[in-house]
């Protein structure tokens, strides 16, 4: 009998499509990163903690959850903060995060992981509204002022924190599904 399940496949990609509950395990794995950042760095968790607008799932992720059939190699989960007067956010920094054992299986490379790589970045962005923080990404991005978001400009971005955001397909360079929220 083989006792090898769907959540031990070892592959390149991953076909399965994300749901919801997956969207919302990103977002708990990306504020946990932060949080551990924060409390690592007293001086970024002083200026950031408090000034985060959203959570946005990017690049090939982001593609295959617009567009089946892409397929997932890594989980890109980037943070969008209001910038801070003083400083921007570390640009530099990435976190990685482990999806976990999952229907998603794990890449080949990412070995010492249970599952799918995840990744966590950040960046300070300006906002005219923090209360519409999908606004300012999308300005963000339109404007395409640094290599990053020129980046991210080429593929879909999907919110998935806060939850009001969770799924909404917030920029779309096809335009095929934008803004439309999925399941």
């Amino acid at each position: 009998m083989n006792n090898v399940t769907q959540t031990d496949i070892v592959s390149e990609r991953s076909r399965e499509s994300l749901r919801q509950d997956d969207l919302r395990r990103l977002a708990d794995l990306a504020l946990a990163d932060l949080k551990q950042l924060f409390d690592r760095r007293p001086e970024t968790g002083a200026r950031y903690r408090d000034r985060l607008l959203v959570l946005c799932l990017c690049q090939g992720a982001a593609e295959h959850f617009v567009r089946p059939g892409h397929g997932i190699k890594d989980l890109d989960v980037w943070a969008f903060f209001t910038q801070h007067p003083d400083a921007p956010f570390p640009y530099r920094r990435r976190g990685v995060m482990d999806f976990g054992r999952s229907r998603l299986g794990r890449h080949p490379d990412d070995r010492g992981f249970a599952g799918r790589r995840v990744d966590v970045i950040g960046r300070s962005i300006p906002s005219r509204d923090p209360h519409e923080p999908v606004e300012s990404v999308r300005d963000w991005l339109a404007l395409g002022s640094s290599l990053s978001a020129k980046l991210i400009a080429q593929r879909p971005v999907v919110g998935i924190y806060p939850e009001s955001v969770r799924g909404r397909i917030i920029w779309d360079p096809v335009g095929e599904a934008f803004d439309e929220k999925c399941d």
